[in-house]
């Protein structure tokens, strides 16, 4: 380019000289001068001709060469070697956050029932309605129940009643046995010295063993007198036990989720459901893991829980228990995490989104979900080797992230993968690899 210069330069000066050359010889001079400027003329233009012709072949030529050079060049590289988007194939983080669906229940939960027949004096409570332990939460009135309670008093006395005479009757009976006892020692006395007759000795031995057995009678009748008393003094434990029952307590520390009788209800003992009580200081939310990750979450884990009303919260809780054994129609691991509610802000009925951290111990491989080529064969991808031709390869897919695939097996870390591979891209055919602008590492969230 230098030299092209530096010869146009030249050849403007000469041309330049020329110019003035011919400005001189427009001027009119002696007779005898006019021969020799035309020779003069013809020489200049000569000459001229020459610097027009060199300039040609030394700057134009060369100049014309180099850019037929380079449009073959360029033509020849367009048609051999297509552009082709390639992108990197990256490990996945030994983290990832699984996020789970899950329904928000209190950790304690009873139904109130009736245990008194009767109809409700007085109510206390309503829904909403936060109550202690032991708290009157309603009153009902059973005046039967009393006259049960009085029937049952007047059976007792009966009983006792009963035993009383069991008894005088059994020291009767051991009075004419001690006699029988003596008559028939006498008997046996009379009937050795040939008093008496022997069939007379045999009655009086006979009276002692009835008065004998006539006893043991009457003590077993005793012991049933008494036995008839337990029973009644139980009846009556049981009955009074029974009123106590007309006060309804709440049995823990909750809130009244549930009303459903009024004042002036009948209500039935054991089927008539009065109110629903729940502790609410800390709740437990069921979530069922995958069975990939069954073996990654332990209790005591830290779990975040959001609410999609409670926007910008997260309430933080622990992986309290599993149930050790899978699903086997969804292969999922119930898990149970416990969240604290001291706030109050939650509700059991929630429905709740839980995100555990879960670690990996072997990270899959990630590709772009682009890459993928989907034929007869199964899943495959356009490697682009090192030396820049192309090997399709079968892969086997794990997760689906949307914008990025799991390849389970096939390929490793590091490997260039082309970007919607077309028509162009066969195998073993090579391309002119160009690097695709690299995009944000996906959230590990199903």
């Amino acid at each position: 380019m230098n030299e092209t210069r530096s010869t146009e330069d030249r050849l403007r000066s000469e041309i330049e000289d020329l110019k003035r050359q011919l400005e001189n010889a427009k001027h009119p001079g002696a007779a005898s001068d006019r021969r020799p400027r035309a020779g003069t003329l013809i020489l200049i233009a000569l000459l001229l001709t020459a610097l027009i012709v060199v300039g040609f072949f030394v700057g134009y030529l060369p100049r014309q060469k180099r850019e037929d050079v380079l449009a073959a060049e360029s033509k020849e590289t367009g048609i051999t070697l297509p552009l082709v988007n390639v992108a990197r194939v990256t490990r996945a983080e030994g983290k990832s956050n699984l996020v789970l669906p899950g329904n928000i229940q209190a950790v304690t939960e009873a139904p109130i029932l009736a245990r008194a027949t009767g109809y409700i004096r007085k109510r206390y409570v309503d829904i909403g309605d936060r109550v202690k332990a032991g708290q009157v939460v309603a009153e009902v009135e059973a005046p039967e129940l009393d006259q049960q309670i009085l029937q049952a008093r007047a059976v007792i006395e009966q009983a006792k009643s009963s035993v009383q005479q069991a008894d005088a009757a059994i020291q009767q009976a051991r009075a004419n046995e001690n006699l029988a006892k003596i008559t028939a020692g006498r008997m046996s006395n009379l009937l050795g010295r040939g008093v008496i007759s022997k069939q007379d000795n045999d009655n009086a031995q006979a009276q002692y063993a009835a008065q004998q057995a006539n006893v043991q009678a009457l003590q077993q009748a005793a012991a049933a007198s008494r036995s008839n008393v337990s029973a009644a003094e139980a009846g009556l434990s049981r009955l009074n036990q029974l009123k106590t029952y007309q006060t309804v307590r709440s049995p823990f520390e909750g809130v009244i989720t549930m009303r459903n009788v009024d004042t002036g209800a009948l209500v039935n003992e054991g089927s008539t459901l009065l109110f629903r009580v729940a502790q609410t200081g800390t709740l437990r939310i069921y979530v069922n893991l995958p069975q990939t990750d069954a073996d990654s979450v332990k209790p005591g884990q830290r779990a975040d829980i959001s609410i999609a009303e409670l926007t910008g919260r997260k309430f933080t809780g622990t992986v309290t228990r599993t149930s050790n054994a899978l699903d086997p129609t969804t292969r999922t691991l119930l898990t149970e995490v416990q969240v604290p509610n001291s706030g109050g802000v939650l509700m059991p009925g929630m429905y709740a989104q839980v995100d555990l951290t879960v670690p990996r111990k072997n990270p899959p491989l990630l590709i772009p979900g682009d890459t993928l080529v989907v034929r007869a064969d199964g899943p495959q991808v356009a490697v682009v080797r090192p030396d820049a031709t192309v090997h399709f390869t079968r892969i086997t897919l794990g997760r689906d992230f949307g914008d990025r695939l799991e390849a389970l097996t096939g390929l490793e870390e590091g490997q260039q993968l082309a970007i919607n591979p077309s028509d162009v891209v066969r195998e073993g055919v090579k391309v002119k690899p160009v690097a695709a602008p690299e995009k944000a590492a996906p959230g590990k969230k199903q």
